[in-house]
């Protein structure tokens, strides 16, 4: 039975309805990740039109996902007053005013700028999220499950995306993202709502302690190590000959694939030991990050990059639910996300530079993929404590 610590043992419980709350989840979830997922293709569509360094593109790169960050760290400490659907709102109000604005521009600064609207965008539909999974009383269930429906959306979205560069350029890409954050945004309003008890602050107020911080190291590892190479997946696949269509159809069966992982996942993790899912999960995905940047065929690929998709989204919801089970949980889980983000900026400007350096990504796998690694050495100790007292 799903162990409920933290927060999901002390907020208060949102009555909810399974439809509504997955569309509600399902939505936020593939709001708050879309920037994750498909800045890639914009990364390509900027490079390839007004001639941007890698650096520099790093660099943008890294102003959305420290500003996400952010975001994530300014809601932490607030969240037991929170409501979840206001923040959607608000998240997506933000969200689409700078990717339309994105559009309209081709200077580098005011781009810089609307990354770091988006980002702020983002932190802050992933805080909703968060809240309103912790409020369920199952949370990594639920983190799952809107998992799940991020990415069976995200099939069709990678076709599209890079049809619409295509056709429309990066401009047609900067509003094309805004159209869909508002459908998203929309749905999030069926988000669990109300506000934690705030009346019951020892959870809210109980200090991270070494275990909570075992958790922020092995998620900053893994994200550090995983993501590196995520605003330059596309170009990767380009140097060895894929165009951006076809790498779509790649990013398509690879969050397919992902959708049924993380469903299988959400039937069964409630009954699952936390310790050798979370190592193998791991495991697999610092194996991929290896081959996505030293394999030489499409085929090879495509496989690695499927492999990497499924194996980082069933990482996620396993380490997010080491952060549910410590005391003060729902503030920790908006911590370790935030902690995601802020890796993934310094991981993103080390892997513009790195390539900009060598003059290649081919380095950038290998090296990420270690750092993934780690990732197992700082969460083991929680998980196997957690197993033990389940036991």
């Amino acid at each position: 039975m799903e162990d409920t610590h933290g927060s999901a043992a002390t907020s208060a419980r949102v009555p909810t309805r399974f439809a509504t709350t997955l569309i509600g989840i399902g939505a936020a979830t593939a709001a708050a990740h879309i920037g994750n997922n498909f800045t890639t293709y914009l990364v390509g569509g900027l490079m390839d039109r007004f001639g941007f360094t890698p650096f520099a593109m790093g660099a943008w790169n890294m102003a959305e996902t420290l500003s996400y960050a952010a975001a994530m760290f300014l809601v932490a400490p607030r969240a037991r007053g929170l409501d979840a659907r206001v923040l959607a709102m608000i998240a997506s109000a933000v969200v689409i005013a700078a990717q339309a604005g994105s559009a309209l521009t081709g200077a580098y600064a005011l781009l810089f700028a609307a990354r770091i609207g988006t980002g702020l965008g983002f932190g802050l539909m992933n805080s909703a999220l968060n809240l309103a999974a912790g409020r369920t009383g199952s949370p990594a269930r639920w983190i799952s499950l809107g998992i799940a429906v991020q990415t069976l959306l995200y099939s069709g979205i990678a076709i599209v995306v890079p049809m619409i560069g295509r056709d429309y350029g990066a401009a047609g890409m900067f509003f094309g993202l805004a159209g869909i954050s508002v459908v998203f945004g929309l749905c999030a309003l069926l988000l669990p709502g109300g506000r934690g008890k705030i009346e019951d602050t020892v959870g809210a107020a109980a200090p991270i302690g070494a275990e909570g911080w075992r958790v922020l190291a092995a998620m900053a590892l893994f994200a550090f190590g995983s993501l590196a190479i995520w605003p330059f997946i596309e170009r990767t696949a380009h140097a060895i000959g894929i165009p951006a269509t076809q790498f779509g159809l790649y990013q398509s069966a690879a969050v397919l694939a992902s959708a049924v992982g993380n469903a299988g996942l959400a039937m069964v993790i409630g009954r699952l030991p936390r310790a050798w899912p979370l190592a193998a999960a791991l495991g697999v995905c610092a194996a991929m990050c290896g081959l996505l940047t030293t394999v030489g065929s499409a085929p090879a690929f495509g496989a690695a990059f499927v492999a990497f998709m499924v194996s980082w989204f069933l990482t996620y919801p396993l380490l997010i639910r080491l952060a549910y089970a410590q005391p003060g949980g729902e503030r920790l889980a908006v911590m370790t996300s935030g902690t995601w983000l802020l890796a993934q900026s310094l991981g993103s400007l080390a892997a513009g530079a790195m390539a900009q350096g060598f003059g290649a990504y081919t380095l950038i796998g290998p090296v990420g993929g270690v750092i993934c690694a780690l990732a197992i050495v700082a969460a083991l100790p929680v998980a196997r404590r957690l197993d033990k007292e389940a036991g």
